[in-house]
């Protein structure tokens, strides 16, 4: 980071230009393209979440009032709200989609040893689940899902080593969030924990088959039958440890080999819980800590939805809704990269705050981010979700 560049132009000098140039190419993004490109949308857009603005209106002035500044922080000329606009409906979403893949795989990378997750596995633990962000009925019909609501869905996976998210799907909220495991990559050995609502016995087998592990809560109207059981140590919260089959018809034909069903209670909530996983092999009290630990994935959709402008849209179509996430993901993700590559001791919380009032500095963004701690002017019960990896 060299002195004597704005802040902004440094923050764009961690993101691969080359990779995003790909992605471009790979759903030609610059097909009939004359002077707008889609490098130049990302930064706009860039600029929107990193600034705090509220529209696109809010981007255009803001960047306007600015304009002195633009060629240096890498805009090759002032974009109109028009233009904006129609790049965000038109331009393939699945550009920044792709790019926020790679921005993925980067961070995963830097943050893989950060996290307070320390259960001794052979495989990559990820958590899966979806969060909701209901929009306007009247003005995105094509999201609807019931006669006056309309919402869209950003189902995640998220790599326990690090708290980073792996993979991100968005659909409408029609789609229900087990069909996850029909989009994502199942790596051999990897554990897949989830909620009651991925308890399905074809794409469960779909998983073992695969090589992979699954940790899933079961549901009360599951009929199973009991093979044999296991010892267990009850002071541990365990209660029963068997080796089940499903029984009922449908089970039986669409998830025919064995698994194991666990009973745990939970002291803190006073309640018990009973776990299904296709791993024979480790302790009983560890799928249950596993599954315990699903709560990172509901923090991370509490922050996204906090701090990066993913509640209001700045367009209309599914086009420019996908776009806008895919973007604010990437701006979460390029500000995380930035706080392990300069070894900053901040959360990222207050990292985004610095920047929204820094963008248009010279100040080297070591000597920005670095110092004492800020005052946090936070309710307390949010200051937990930056102590956490975030």
């Amino acid at each position: 980071m060299n002195q004597g560049k704005y802040v902004f132009a440094q923050i764009m000098e961690c993101v691969p230009f080359y990779d995003f140039n790909q992605c471009v190419k790979r759903y030609s993004g610059h097909h009939y393209i004359k002077s707008f490109t889609c490098w130049q949308q990302f930064l706009s857009m860039a600029f929107g979440q990193l600034a705090y603005r509220e529209s696109l209106r809010d981007v255009v002035v803001c960047l306007r009032a600015q304009k002195t500044k633009l060629y240096h922080s890498g805009f090759s000329s002032l974009p109109a709200k028009t233009t904006l606009a129609v790049a965000n409906e038109k331009r393939d979403w699945r550009i920044y989609r792709d790019f926020a893949q790679i921005l993925i795989q980067k961070a995963r990378k830097l943050y893989f040893n950060d996290a307070t997750f320390n259960l001794d596995l052979d495989g990559t633990c990820y958590i899966l689940d979806a969060t909701t962000i209901e929009i306007c009925f009247s003005i995105f019909k094509w999201a609807k899902y019931i006669e006056t609501k309309a919402a869209i869905r950003i189902h995640t996976s998220m790599d326990l080593k690090g708290n980073i998210p792996a993979f991100f799907h968005i659909t409408t909220v029609k789609t229900h969030e087990v069909y996850m495991l029909d989009v994502i990559d199942l790596e051999v050995g990897a554990y897949y924990v989830m909620d009651r609502g991925f308890l399905d016995y074809g794409r469960l087998f779909k998983v073992h088959t695969a090589g992979s592990f699954f940790v899933v809560r079961a549901k009360k109207n599951m009929r199973t039958k009991r093979l044999y059981s296991n010892r267990v140590d009850k002071t541990t919260g365990v209660r029963c440890d068997q080796v089940i089959r499903f029984s009922s018809t449908y089970g039986t034909e669409r998830y025919p080999d064995k698994l194991r069903g666990i009973k745990y209670f939970d002291k803190e909530t006073k309640r018990s819980y009973v776990y299904l996983t296709n791993d024979f092999n480790i302790e009983a009290k560890t799928v249950a800590d596993l599954y315990k630990n699903r709560w990172q994935i509901e923090i991370f959709f509490k922050w996204i939805k906090q701090h990066l402008k993913i509640k209001t849209f700045w367009g209309y179509s599914a086009n420019a809704v996908k776009t806008q996430i895919c973007i604010a993901i990437c701006a979460y993700l390029i500000v995380a990269i930035i706080k392990k590559q300069l070894n900053i001791d901040r959360n990222l919380y207050e990292i985004l705050q610095i920047l929204s009032v820094s963008l248009f500095d010279k100040t080297p963004l070591n000597t920005l981010l670095s110092g004492g701690k800020l005052q946090n002017l936070e309710e307390d019960n949010q200051e937990s979700l930056f102590s956490l990896g975030f």
